[in-house]
């Protein structure tokens, strides 16, 4: 018979990179398995962080044994959840969640400089992540869960779409655009053009970078000089732009998660150019390019009501692998209270 949990909680920067390995190589066989992901260069970089101790987090532990941890970061009055994990190996893993996730929040609740939370963990299925943080939050903090899918594509498995698209399936490019292979020097008028292009968009309620400029440099910077989304392929990723004035219209950005899977980490198209296809040119672009090199399957998420991007990638052969949610809470904001009038 087993013996019930005995669990114990304790500050994640107490912990060494050394003691917290094999549960993050043991998460990294989970990601690989379920989405087909190697996690390792994420888990190398989250290293480094653990053993500079600059990381605010909790850590299971059941009689002294590691099983499971979590991790936020601070973005000026924001806290992103970057991870929670617990051991499969355990009797009751989401136990060990829950405790954590409460620990996480009460602490994240209490920080009056923290003021917004957001989560989007993909490893945990749709609807128990939302349900934990229900059950957990302060009745003054307001929940929206937002659903999100993991799409994937089989590139041998749809050859006559990625590597010979026919006319009927790619649309022309007009004579006024000019497709661009990836070059630093569109780093800043990139960054311009997400915050633009997700200007009252789903999305930016998800991840709030997206409404300002120096979000939207964060935002990239993440995905092209940091490995958690993989590694940036610059040769799989293209721009659109304009030739007279040189200005984007369209950017699709793309990263290596493994030896023969990427995934789509940006598609957008500015405003004003949409409804001409760009976004499926751009799209067909990276697949084409992925098809020819050591590639065999392409992921990407995509919010479940964000319909004309989720109907594009369908028509394109993805199919839904996994669904999850992006969580946000907001903590009521607090007025400070006015000095009484002064009494003669």
């Amino acid at each position: 018979m087993t013996s019930p949990q005995q669990l114990e909680i304790l500050d994640l920067r107490h912990f060494t990179a050394r003691q917290l390995r094999p549960l993050l190589e043991q998460e990294a066989a989970v990601w690989y398995h379920r989405l087909r992901w190697d996690y390792r260069g994420s888990i190398e970089l989250l290293l480094q962080y653990l053993d500079s101790r600059i990381l605010p987090g909790f850590v299971a532990l059941d009689r002294g044994r590691i099983c499971g941890f979590c991790f936020c970061v601070y973005e000026g009055q924001k806290a992103v959840i970057g991870d929670i994990y617990a051991s499969a190996q355990e009797p009751s893993p989401l136990s060990i969640v829950h405790t954590l996730v409460r620990h996480l929040l009460e602490t994240l609740e209490a920080s009056p400089d923290v003021l917004r939370i957001e989560a989007q963990l993909l490893l945990f299925d749709e609807g128990v992540l939302p349900a934990i943080f229900a059950a957990t939050i302060s009745t003054h903090t307001r929940l929206q869960t937002f659903p999100r899918l993991f799409l994937e594509l089989d590139l041998a498995g749809t050859p006559n779409l990625a590597l010979a698209p026919r006319p009927a399936s790619l649309p022309e490019l007009p004579a006024e655009i000019e497709l661009c292979r990836w070059s630093p020097s569109f780093y800043q008028p990139t960054a311009e053009l997400i915050q633009t292009a997700y200007v009252g968009h789903l999305d930016s309620e998800i991840n709030d970078q997206y409404r300002t400029l120096a979000g939207s440099e964060r935002f990239l910077h993440n995905i092209i000089r940091f490995p958690g989304c993989g590694v940036f392929d610059p040769d799989a990723s293209f721009i659109l732009r304009e030739r007279r004035s040189n200005g984007l219209i369209g950017v699709v950005l793309c990263s290596r998660v493994a030896p023969d899977a990427g995934h789509v980490t940006q598609l957008c198209v500015a405003p004003v150019w949409r409804g001409r296809r760009l976004g499926d040119f751009l799209l067909r672009q990276t697949l084409l390019r992925m098809a020819s090199t050591s590639y065999r399957f392409v992921t990407l998420t995509v919010s479940e009501n964000n319909h004309s991007a989720l109907q594009l990638y369908l028509a394109t052969g993805f199919s839904t692998r996994h669904r999850f949610d992006a969580v946000v809470l907001d903590k009521p904001v607090r007025r400070p209270i006015p000095w009484p009038p002064f009494q003669t």
